[in-house]
């Protein structure tokens, strides 16, 4: 049975200058360009250059027609376009545009060919008949941005009857692919790291070699052991002496594990253009915003002064209102972005003078160790903004000193405490952590135990899970895999 109740629920809504200030503060630099160009395209009440100087009552009578005739303002005006912006890039954790993929992403360079079409290219080079080739473009199709082929033989086989009529057999594919696997780079369309390994060692200058020889026997015989680095295990399989285990393990290591070498089956690369500027002038810290974040906007005269000739006409038809109204939604949209602009300038600028009091040691000397432990709460009642504000500005822009371009978010983080009873940045602890790794004995490194105790006896209290998340997060691999011949 179906009943109607009343209920009251309290909810908060961003305004259309809310959303439109967030959007824009997540923005990098890199990308606002393109976002100005955007809103000038849609917005023709939206104009480049700087703001004419008006007579004041000249802007005062400006001013009344823009908040004149409340009903056009409120009843008609359709803020859709403003609060369903796709533009990439803006996207927010907290709205259901946000996809993960937008995170990190890079600048594709539009010249060069990609991966599948040099791979196509040298299958014309085979004698091959129509019904080869199409095999031959299916293995090409399969292989991924690394360069293997990890798609099982036979699903290719059912892939090939069944879209393209071609019926195969796994003899006649694996032959194919064979001579797919000499093609350029080496290594390519390897079902497997160990096959990947084989085929450049194959196709070494001097096959005959000891060393390569001994190289293959090892990818082939002992692979698990050497991925494991257990060299004594192959020095007893193979009987080969110290010498010759190093120059074999020496030609391996210098194979390439990813022949593709190509992200997304093209070259990408990423251009980073910090947000601020900051220079030491005799001992005083400056701040500055990269010019690329000030772009020089102002509201269209023309349309202002058409606004105010149709809303000071006579004529009060429902064609003229909805001119009126067109014409009313520009100008706010022309304005809001303006102010968004120079709130987002502001919000920017606040936040990285913030983060410059807090770090001041750290940008005077450039020095990792000099870093406190800071974390977003810190700066967020610092500059009296919420800690989602801070977020959206520190995940996205980066500073440039004289020590190099820092992204905001390395200067966070999280406290260790010592036996001084200070705390210090866990930035400097992985610094320490980093150089006892770099100066350990490889032969015989160091264990996360063993760090443990280092660390403890330079006088942070530290965990051995804490060391080993961070050894992590530096990448460093496990005592064992980083042991050397």
């Amino acid at each position: 049975m179906q009943k109607l109740h009343l209920s009251q629920v309290l909810s908060q809504k961003l305004s259309p200058q809310q959303i439109q200030f967030i959007k824009l503060l997540q923005v990098p630099t890199a990308e606002l360009d393109a976002r100005v160009e955007e809103e000038l395209e849609i917005n023709p009440a939206l104009e480049e250059g700087r703001e004419e100087e008006k007579k004041e009552s000249e802007e005062e009578d400006f001013e009344d027609s823009y908040e004149e005739d409340v009903s056009l303002e409120d009843k008609d005006l359709n803020l859709d376009d403003y609060l369903n912006d796709d533009y990439g890039g803006y996207k927010m954790q907290g709205d259901g545009n946000y996809s993960p993929d937008d995170e990190d992403r890079e600048i594709p360079i539009s010249s060069g060919s990609s991966l599948h079409e040099q791979l196509l290219s040298q299958l014309g080079f085979l004698k091959l008949d129509e019904r080869q080739k199409n095999i031959g473009k299916q293995l090409i199709g399969s292989i991924e941005n690394d360069g293997y082929i990890r798609r099982d033989l036979e699903a290719i086989i059912n892939d090939l009857a069944f879209s393209q009529n071609v019926e195969t057999d796994l003899d006649e594919v694996e032959e194919i692919l064979r001579r797919i696997q000499e093609f350029d780079p080496a290594g390519i369309a390897a079902r497997n790291l160990q096959e990947c390994l084989l085929i450049q060692l194959e196709r070494k200058e001097h096959p005959d070699d000891p060393a390569v020889q001994n190289a293959i026997k090892i990818v082939t015989e002992c692979f698990d052991e050497f991925t494991k680095k257990h060299y004594t295990k192959i020095q007893k399989k193979l009987e080969i002496e110290d010498e010759d285990l190093k120059d074999a393990v020496n030609l391996i290591i210098k194979c390439n594990p990813k022949p593709g070498g190509i992200s997304d089956g093209l070259v990408k690369t990423q251009y980073i253009i910090p947000d601020f500027i900051l220079t030491n002038v005799d001992g005083k810290l400056d701040i500055s915003l990269n010019s690329k974040n000030a772009p020089e906007l102002r509201v269209s005269r023309s349309y202002s002064e058409m606004f105010d000739a149709y809303d000071k006409s006579d004529k009060k038809d429902k064609k003229l209102k909805d001119t009126v109204t067109f014409v009313k939604q520009k100008l706010d949209a022309a304005k809001w972005f303006i102010d968004a602009i120079k709130q987002r300038q502001q919000t920017l600028l606040r936040t990285m003078q913030a983060i410059l009091d807090y770090q001041t040691e750290f940008f005077v000397e450039g020095d990792e160790t000099k870093l406190k432990p800071m974390i977003l709460k810190d700066i967020a009642e610092k500059i009296e903004m919420d800690i989602s504000t801070v977020s959206r500005v520190a995940n996205s822009k980066s500073i440039q000193t004289e020590f190099g371009i820092f992204p905001l978010k390395y200067f966070f983080s999280e406290g260790i405490a010592t036996d001084s009873g200070e705390d210090v940045s866990n930035k400097e602890v992985k610094s320490v952590l980093q150089q006892m790794v770099d100066n350990e004995d490889k032969r015989k490194p160091l264990s996360d135990d063993k760090l443990v105790k280092l660390l403890n006896d330079k006088g942070y209290n530290i965990a051995r899970r804490t060391v080993a998340k961070y050894r992590e997060q530096l990448q460093i691999p496990v005592a064992r895999l980083r042991k050397e011949l």
